[in-house]
Order: structure tokens, then C-alpha cells, then sequence
């Protein structure tokens, strides 16, 4: 592993050589700087793990250090070093972002205790992701990357691949963690009742508003508001989402008060969201203020390799609070290793939780999969689909797919998006998407949500 590399910044030579020699013995790679004009220099040029920075300064001032830190890289950690007058100060450094500040004159264990806890953050998750491929190894860097900003993070990825828990892991690890993370599927809420979740009303602004109702925007003030789904938003929602982003004010429904609300926004989507500002069914301008930081989660048949430790990890957790001891056949981990999961992680913990409730003793045969999984393995399903020698189209795959599932159901939107794993919102687009027939005039249901 390489070492963590360390800027020192302080205006006084004596201190710079100091905290050099105190940082290189411990096998830390440090550079110093004489002003928080020359640091930026120096980050310009280079990636550091650490700035370690006096708060008080000739020129440019610790915090102002901080502040364009943080606009140029946000996974740069920050620790201040203030004297007894400057504790204030130091406390405002913690609001903008900063890890944490150390009182002169400091005590060299306490220095390099709290410098540890802070190159910690580089390496660990505060929620668990389970995974051993390099393409969620991305994944978790840039979550830390992006866990001590402010700004609003767009997660893409297909229905199932575990986007809420990628949105709760940016929270754990934010300087919001100690605050409230709220969420909400904006394709699971009418979108009459939609506006009044996210704003809040006021008594009598609606027929069933008996009393004053805070909206999520005001619950995960100073937490985090997860929205789930978004390119389900109605498009005149989608505006006053805009302006409770940009003004960081929003108004109840029935309401004329103007609020403050200081809750940041994660949203995701499995949607192209840039396409659909171009078919005029997403706001241009609300697509660029969601995705000013953007997060992309790999579907499961891309990261091959995680899927032995979610099969572990699965039959574990669903047999927690059992003495079960659930064995898997070869045969039925043949089948779970090879298949290609359209509905990703959340189909396989389907599957494995399905399998366990359905096996004898205690060990999960071919049999107890569900009958979609035996399909191309040896089942006696006349719909194999067999993988040709040069690969495919996953367009074409996930095309079919959703045609059988029409089939299989009579056309039945509702049924077919179950059997798929996706919302009912979602099959209609992909159904619009691909030209595919349907016969049925349906509207969602309530069992869809």
C-alpha cells in the first residue's frame, strides 16, 4: 500500500519543520507550505490524502485554505491546528467541512491519533457493501469522495442494484451522519399526494388536511433526503424541486410562509435522465442541478465476482434468527453463479430467500430456485435463452425478457413488473421503449407500490 501523503501549511518555519520531522518518522510522505497560496499550488500539481493546516496565516487563512480545498477536490481531508483565541473559528471549520482541529500547543500523540482517525475515512465504509470486484471498488471510492460535500449526488443504475444503500452508505460517511436520513420512491406515491410529502400543507389547503403536516424537506433538515426514482417526478413537481434546490427554501401546500430547509439531496434513477430532457419529460435545468455529482452502480452481471459473497451474505441474514445451517448444492450455485440477474441483488436475495424457505433439509437444490433461473440450465422451459459464443446485446436480452414476462401474464403490466422486479412506472417506459404490444389499457395499482 502507498503512503499516505500529507501537506503541511503554516506560515511559521520552525512549526513547518516540526510537524515535518514528527509526520516523516512516521512513515507519512509530507510536503510543506508556507502560505495557503503555495498549498494550492502544490494541490494543483498533485493528489494529497491530508492537509494539515495553521488556521491562522499571513495572506490567505486557514479557512479561507479550507474553502478552496474544498471546491477544488472534496476528498481532501482537512485538520486545523488554532491557538486557545481561535476555537470559534475552528467550529465554523467544522461546518465547512473540515475533519477536525487540534488546540496549540498540541500534544504530538494526540496529533498523530487524530491524523490516523482521519486517513481511517480513506479506507472504510460506514455501511457495509458487499462486494469483492474492482467495479464496486470504484464505487466505494468515490462515495467517500463525495460523502463530505453538500452537493447533490445522482446514483444511476438498474432497478436492483443497490442504490438506496449506496445513498445511506454517502450519509453514514458525511458530516450529516448523526442527522436523519429520509427517503422516499418518488414512483411509489400518487403524485397528487407526492407534492404534499415532499413540502408539507397546511390545514384545510385539501380535502383530508385536518391538521399542519411538515413535508421530508423539513423532517431530514440537516440530514439527508433520498430520492428514489426521480425520473418518475411530475413535471411540475420537478420545478418546485428546483427551486428547494437552488433558494433552499420550500412553501408548504395551502402555505404562503417561505421555509428554510437545509436537508441535502441524494436522487437516483434508472432512467436516462439526459434523454428524457430531450423527449421534454425532465427538466434541463433541474437534470444539471441534480448531477453535479454523479455516481454510476455496475448491474450484478457486470461484477461477476460478487456474487459468491451475496449468496453467503443472503443465506446468513435470512437465517439469523434460526439454527438453520443452509447448504447449497453445486448444481443450485451452478445455476446462481451463471444466471444474469435482470433484477440484480435484490433478484438474487429473492431467490435465496425463496430457496430457503422451500428446502429440505437444510439444503437448496436446482429445484428450489425459481423456475425464470432454470431456464438455459437444464429446465424443461421451452423459452431458453442460450448465450451465444460472442456475446449479446443486453438490449435485446432484457427486450425479451420483458416479452415473455407480457406473455406469461396475458399483457398484464402490473403482474409482468413483479415478475420482473421492476416498478410498474418503469416496464411502461420499457415497454414504450421497445415498441412492445400491449393490449391492456391498465393504470398502476396499489399492489404496485
Amino acid at each position: 500500500m502507498s503512503r499516505k501523503s500529507i501537506l503541511v501549511v503554516d506560515d511559521e518555519k520552525s512549526q513547518r519543520e516540526i510537524l515535518e520531522m514528527i509526520l516523516s518518522a512516521e512513515g507519512y510522505d509530507v510536503t510543506t507550505a508556507s502560505s495557503g497560496e503555495a498549498a494550492m499550488k502544490f494541490v494543483e500539481k498533485r493528489h494529497f490524502d491530508l492537509v494539515l493546516t495553521d488556521l491562522k496565516m499571513t495572506g490567505m487563512s486557514g479557512l479561507d485554505l479550507l474553502k478552496e480545498l474544498t471546491d477544488y477536490d472534496k476528498s481532501i481531508i482537512v485538520l486545523l491546528l488554532t491557538a486557545h483565541g481561535s476555537v470559534d473559528s475552528a467550529v465554523d471549520a467544522l461546518r465547512l467541512g473540515a475533519f477536525d482541529y487540534l488546540q496549540k500547543p498540541y500534544d504530538s500523540e494526540k496529533l498523530l491519533e487524530t491524523i490516523s482517525r482521519a486517513l481511517k475515512k480513506l479506507d472504510t465504509l460506514d455501511v457495509e457493501i458487499i462486494s469483492a470486484s474492482p467495479e464496486m471498488d470504484k464505487v466505494k471510492k468515490l462515495i467517500l469522495k463525495v460523502a463530505n460535500s453538500n452537493s447533490t449526488v445522482l446514483i444511476r443504475g438498474e432497478s436492483g442494484t443497490g442504490k438506496e444503500l449506496i445513498a445511506r452508505s454517502i450519509h453514514r460517511n458525511s458530516p450529516r451522519s448523526n442527522s436523519i436520513f429520509q427517503a422516499v420512491n418518488c414512483a411509489a406515491i400518487n403524485e397528487n399526494l407526492l407534492e404534499s410529502e415532499l413540502f408539507g400543507h397546511q390545514k384545510g389547503s385539501f380535502t383530508g388536511a385536518v391538521s399542519d403536516k411538515k413535508g421530508l424537506f423539513e423532517i431530514a433538515d440537516g440530514g439527508t433526503l433520498f430520492l428514489d426514482e426521480i425520473g418518475e417526478l411530475d413535471i411540475s413537481l420537478q420545478a418546485k424541486l428546483l427551486r428547494a434546490l437552488q433558494e433552499k427554501q420550500i412553501r408548504r401546500v395551502g402555505g404562503t410562509k417561505e421555509i428554510e430547509v437545509d436537508a441535502r439531496v441524494v436522487a437516483a434513477t434508472n432512467r436516462d435522465l439526459l434523454k428524457m430532457t430531450e423527449d421534454g419529460r425532465f427538466r434541463e435545468d433541474l437534470y444539471y442541478r441534480l448531477n453535479v455529482l454523479s455516481l454510476e452502480v455496475p448491474p450484478l452481471r457486470d461484477r461477476a465476482s460478487d456474487i459468491p459473497l451475496l449468496m453467503e451474505y443472503f443465506i446468513k441474514k435470512h437465517t439469523r434468527n434460526t439454527k438453520r445451517e443452509i447448504k447449497l448444492e453445486k448444481d443450485a450455485e451452478k445455476v446462481l453463479l451463471e444466471y444474469g440477474y435482470p433484477g440484480n441483488v435484490r433478484q438474487l436475495e429473492s431467490a435465496i430467500e425463496r430457496a430457503i424457505l422451500l428446502c429440505e433439509n437444510d439444503t437448496i437444490t436446482r429445484d428450489d430456485l425459481p423456475p425464470e433461473m432454470l431456464q438455459g440450465s437444464g429446465g424443461d422451459g421451452s423459452d431458453v435463452f442460450k448465450l451465444p459464443a460472442g456475446g449479446v446485446n443486453f438490449e435485446d436480452v432484457e427486450k425479451s425478457l420483458i416479452s415473455q414476462a407480457m406473455e406469461r401474464t396475458d399483457n398484464n403490466i402490473t403482474k409482468s413488473a413483479k415478475l420482473l422486479g421492476l416498478t410498474f412506472r418503469t416496464l411502461q417506459y420499457r415497454l414504450e421503449k421497445y415498441g412492445i404490444r400491449r393490449d391492456s389499457d391498465e393504470t398502476e395499482s396499489d399492489e404496485d407500490e
